[in-house]
């Protein structure tokens, strides 16, 4: 057997509560492994522990799993009828058998050596107040990201003093500036309701001399030429009336330069009461090239107009915890995404969580983390993370044209075996970003394009469209991906077809429960191997989505029994080269 490719840990995504009964229980091995038993019971069914006791637990197969690259992924649920569990896996291969226990691996023979100690995996008490609870309204949500500044000038008597033309420039500059306010995003709510969203991702809208505001210098303050706190509430409470929710950026790893308490430390040095709100390894600072040298100051990445904030520090994050729930109380925003969340004391997270969860406990918090990042995610500190891996993984198999309809198979599924289900549901999930190159960058024509905003929402957890992307909207990295709304195009009708293919997603995804369903199903064998394929199974009905990103036509089987509710490029029961088609049916037994 491959003992190497078998792990299982008694914590995390291995072994968690979904509620407050059931247990859900998994377990990755190698291929080689072709039949899985899990032997469990409770502790303390046989005696007390270290009394002599000889512990026999009931056996049970678990017969769902999902193929990962070099592993298998086996999960099942169990009820602990006493809310504790004892257990250890019976692995079986084409020629032999094997136990697996806390410490390792057990022969047949040794299992049945008299007196042998047995570790057992433990999960020692389902405590209600432990489980990892999720908003539910999240996975519900179809999300629209706005970078402020660029998406619509609604107030121009607020712009700044070097503020451009609309759209005026061809290659967008870093520091350019083009009068996007809290008003103009108001004034555009019907076309986001129209469009079919349901929540609103604002970058940071506090005070800062940046057009990103990243660079905070006021964190109770709305940049002036953002508007003030009666358009922010005006704001949410319109959004609201139209059922649309709101979540605002948190900047708490680090602060700007100008923010008062950074000024006070480069004023006093050492005597300043701020001086351990930031991470200052030595004063004074020694200037290299006009910056401070590497190791004196920890910033955001190198930047020196960004330095660390010391969330180690408790008055620092009574501070900033303060700050975020007038936010919360004052504006009744519905929604928290954390910058940099990965940077940030665990110890700041969960004082953060607690308080904001007290004050509206169904608010949702994100974290901006672009790796795996189940640390943060065991129910105490953020609710969810941005799905980069997600998106990385998407668009890699339109890229590499070498990748298979079974390695995206792999990739979705090591995607979603990271974290809990409940953590699934409602991950932030997402093709671009103003941190990334635009979507309509990356692939090579509009058929990819459209084919893999279809896949977006298909997947667990809830969507997101970066501002733009719904248009097709070009642009590289940054800034180059933070161009201005064309709203006037947008009235001229240019964009009415893909604003119209983005429609019927959304209005797919909000009536079709399945299109938000979290358990897929690929199919055991790849003809075409540039064919994506799965299902999506509830009680009695199905959905067949199917992506044909090859060169030639495909033939849809099964054709007879399912209800063709999206297509693009499909003609009778031929999927054209590049097109996409989504299959209703009501007897999951007639799905493909």
């Amino acid at each position: 057997m491959e003992f190497a490719s078998v792990f299982h840990r008694a914590t995390d995504n291995y072994c968690y509560a979904l509620d407050e009964n059931q247990l859900i229980i998994n377990l990755k091995t190698g291929y080689d492994v072709k039949e899985v038993n899990i032997v469990y019971g409770d502790p303390f069914a046989n005696g007390i522990l270290g009394g002599g006791e000889e512990w026999n637990g009931e056996k049970a197969g678990i017969p769902f799993k999902k193929k990962l690259k070099n592993q298998i992924w086996w999960t099942t649920t169990i009820v602990p009828k006493f809310k504790r569990l004892k257990y250890y896996f019976e692995l079986i291969t084409e020629d032999e058998k094997w136990y697996y226990f806390e410490d390792g691996f057990v022969s047949e023979e040794q299992m049945h050596l008299k007196g042998r100690s047995r570790q057992c995996f433990t999960m020692p008490w389902l405590n209600p107040c432990d489980v990892n609870r999720t908003p539910h309204w999240v996975n519900d949500t179809i999300w629209y990201q706005i970078f402020p500044d660029r998406f619509c000038n609604g107030n121009p008597s607020i712009n700044p003093e070097n503020c451009l033309e609309w759209g005026s420039k061809k290659e967008i500059g870093h520091m350019d500036l083009y009068g996007g306010d809290l008003q103009g995003i108001i004034d555009k709510l019907d076309y986001l309701q129209e469009l079919g969203i349901s929540g609103i991702y604002l970058t940071p809208i506090n005070e800062a001399p940046s057009n990103h505001k990243y660079d905070t210098t006021d964190y109770e303050k709305i940049d002036p030429h953002f508007g003030d706190v009666e358009t922010m509430k005006e704001l949410v409470q319109k959004a609201h009336d139209k059922g649309i929710r709101i979540m605002l950026d948190a900047v708490f790893n680090h602060s700007g330069y100008f923010f008062k308490p950074w000024q006070d430390v480069l004023e006093k040095g050492r005597e300043s009461e701020y001086f351990d709100w930031f991470m200052i390894n030595e004063w004074p600072l020694t200037k290299e090239g006009g910056a401070a040298k590497k190791g004196q100051l920890y910033t955001f990445a190198f930047f020196d107009n960004m330095p660390k904030l010391n969330t180690n520090n408790p008055v620092v994050r009574d501070y900033l915890v303060g700050v975020v729930s007038g936010w919360v109380r004052d504006y009744d925003v519905d929604g928290i995404r954390i910058d940099v969340a990965n940077e940030i004391s665990h110890t700041f997270c969960k004082e953060l969580r607690a308080a904001l969860k007290a004050i509206k406990p169904d608010i949702y918090i994100l974290g901006e983390i672009w790796h795996d990042a189940i640390a943060w995610l065991r129910g105490d500190e953020y609710d969810a993370v941005m799905n980069y891996p997600l998106a990385g993984s998407m668009k890699d198999f339109f890229i590499d044209k070498s990748l298979s309809g079974e390695d995206f198979e792999f990739m979705i599924n090591r995607c979603y075996t990271n974290y809990m289900q409940q953590t699934n549901d409602v991950l932030f999930n997402l093709l671009d970003s103003h941190d990334t190159i635009r979507l309509r960058n990356v692939v090579q024509n509009m058929s990819e394009y459209r084919a893999l905003l279809t896949l977006l929402f298909t997947m667990p957890g809830s969507v997101c469209i970066y501002y733009g992307t719904e248009l097709g909207m070009e642009g590289g990295f940054d800034p180059d991906c933070r161009r201005c709304m064309p709203w006037e195009e947008i009235e001229k009708g240019k964009y009415n077809e893909q604003i119209e293919f983005i429609q019927k997603l959304t209005g797919l995804r909000k009536t079709e429960k399945l299109m938000r369903e979290r358990n897929f199903h690929f199919p055991s064998e790849y003809e075409n191997p540039r064919i994506v394929q799965f299902q999506k199974i509830g009680w009695t009905e199905a959905l067949d989505i199917v992506v044909n990103s090859s060169d030639e036509d495909i033939e849809l089987l099964h054709t007879e029994h399912g209800k063709v509710i999206f297509s693009q490029h499909l003609e009778g029961n031929i999927l054209r080269a590049g097109g996409v088609c989504i299959r209703f049916y009501e007897d999951k037994a007639q799905c493909s």
